[in-house]
């Protein structure tokens, strides 16, 4: 069976570089992605129209071009994270966690026991199709590849910033920057940049505190250095939608002067 190429580089602390997935339906994206020099690609499925059908066809050819998606399901709930997982996901980007108990409820979706209780499906892409072994070695596999980033989107989620930072089965932190400076009042004002930067400190240090990867969304060179050299191992860069704009923005600013 494929292994989760993501997990695997961080694991060795090698810094990842992706893009935000938002547009595109076509899973030819992924290779495309690769091709350009891109390590993974995140899927939002929060904030867009993309089905599961669609995540299911990209995460299939994701393992067989071993170019990894991380997906950020509608709500972190036991329905999402079972879907995503048996179609084949392996990377999970989790928003909304506001508390110990949610985390505990993501961790429980999606691990099989002893470490978790996620429920067993057929045979799938989620195992390659691959019916060979015992089902335990099969789940014990797939405990071992899945990779789960909690988003922290609200200031009350940080009262449990370093129980969930604890957590075995919490694999990397990260903040909702929009969502994060909407809830804490300072979205769009000349703090808001200063504030989320104390935001993500906090993430860093509990961490590195215990040992998780740090993910971070950003949108120019400049901010992807800071972070890279501050840690960050997960760093997803603009999305296609905002390339796009800018590449046939630029054109025609030239073409038409």
């Amino acid at each position: 069976m494929h292994i989760n190429t993501m997990r695997a580089a961080v694991e060795r602390g090698e810094p990842q570089i992706g893009t935000w997935l938002t547009l595109f339906r076509n899973p030819s994206i992924l290779p495309l992605m690769k091709s350009a020099g891109l390590d993974f690609a995140r899927v939002d499925m929060e904030h867009t129209s993309l089905t599961m059908d669609v995540v299911a066809d990209m995460a299939v050819l994701a393992r067989a071009i071993d170019f990894p998606i991380a997906v950020r399901p509608p709500k972190a709930n036991r329905e999402w994270i079972t879907r995503l997982l048996d179609s084949g996901v392996w990377n999970l980007h989790c928003p909304q966690v506001e508390s110990a108990a949610h985390a505990r409820e993501i961790v429980a979706a999606s691990r099989y026991a002893p470490r978790g209780l996620r429920g067993n499906g057929a045979l799938s892409a989620a195992s390659d199709f691959d019916p060979s072994g015992t089902a335990a070695d099969r789940r014990a596999h797939a405990n071992r590849q899945v990779f789960v980033t909690v988003m922290f989107e609200t200031g009350k989620a940080f009262d449990d910033l370093d129980e969930i930072a604890a957590m075995d089965g919490i694999d990397a932190l990260t903040i909702g920057p929009a969502d994060l400076s909407q809830d804490l009042g300072v979205f769009g004002t000349p703090d808001m940049a200063r504030v989320l930067d104390e935001k993500r400190d906090l993430v860093m240090a509990a961490a590195k505190k215990h040992g998780k990867t740090t993910a971070m969304l950003v949108n120019s060179f400049e901010q992807m250095q800071q972070w890279k050299a501050a840690g960050a191992l997960l760093l997803a860069y603009s999305s296609d939608t905002e390339m796009i704009y800018g590449a046939f923005r630029d054109a025609m600013k030239r073409i038409k002067g």
